[in-house]
């Protein structure tokens, strides 16, 4: 059982590590992760995105971004691990890494469900598979909730936007879009993406994360979804959207809850049911 645990979204079959493992984690809701499993004294670099739990990760030093990472200053702090992510690293950083870091973990949930299967193959690599399991099991608790929850709602379409200038949206087969679902919310356009086109992957990523044009994706949602990240919307763009289309529902959600899979996710099944309940009634009001 175990050996199948430590299988990663590459397919490759991890070791357990030994105690003094050094990790190096260049995905941002995994460096939660990492420190909500207890593993924070073991992280030895971060990128300048991993920003949660901001107490824990203050001192660890950062090498970069997700996709430009400093190899140099990553190289000189001796990681026996990195964590990678296929839709946030890519395969060029891939590449460079397995140059000189013996283990390189490679990530991609795609749906809510993956978590379980992330908080297993990081506890299990790294020897805590009791905090795994107990996320596990928080986990579920909330999913069942956050579907109960969408019972009482009626299914929507929506569009979320997570960049302007080109507007882009999520395709149906991303995590985003399958974490929206789990309230009902369906989103546009209708096409998937496809493959990931990250660490590992083939497909580019644009098909994942396309660019739409407004008026005609917003004339197929009841909703338009205004995301925190990984553009920084807020409620002046909320406020120029319905300028702008006058009588269209726009409201702005916390992008960390939808796309922040690990720890984070668990807080995000619980968000999702409550801004579903409240705009719904905004709605009506």
């Amino acid at each position: 059982m175990e050996g199948d645990t430590l299988i990663d979204a590459a397919g490759t079959r991890h070791a357990r590590a030994e105690a003094r493992a050094r990790i190096a984690c260049l995905v941002p809701s995994v460096t939660e992760l990492i420190c909500a499993l207890g593993l924070a004294p073991q992280l030895v670099a971060r990128t300048g995105f991993c920003i949660h739990p901001k107490a824990l990760v203050a001192d660890i030093p950062k090498v970069g971004g997700t996709k430009d990472v400093d190899m140099a200053r990553l190289r000189s702090l001796a990681p026996t691990h990195v964590v990678l992510n296929m839709d946030e690293n890519t395969r060029p950083v891939a590449d460079a890494l397995a140059q000189f870091v013996p283990h390189l973990i490679v990530t991609h949930p795609n749906a809510p469900e993956d978590n379980l299967a992330l908080y297993r193959l990081i506890g299990g690599v790294f020897g805590r598979e009791p905090e795994a399991r107990q996320l596990c099991a928080r986990f579920e608790e909330a999913l069942g909730a956050a579907r109960a929850a969408a019972s009482q709602f009626v299914s929507e379409r929506v569009l979320y936007l997570i960049w302007k200038d080109p507007w882009m949206s999520v395709a149906a087969d991303t995590y985003i879009a399958r974490t929206l679902a789990t309230v009902g919310w369906t989103t546009v356009p209708r096409g998937s993406g496809g493959k990931f086109g990250g660490a590992r992957g083939t497909a580019p990523g644009a098909a994942r994360y396309p660019r739409v044009d407004l008026a005609e994706a917003a004339r197929e949602a009841g909703l338009v979804l205004l995301s925190t990240e990984p553009y920084m919307f807020r409620e002046r763009h909320v406020a120029e959207l319905r300028e702008q289309m006058p009588g269209k529902r726009v409201e702005l959600i916390d992008g960390e809850m939808t796309s922040w899979y690990g720890s984070r996710a668990i807080e995000g099944l619980e968000y999702l049911p409550r801004l579903r309940a409240r705009l719904q009634s905004r709605k009506a009001a």
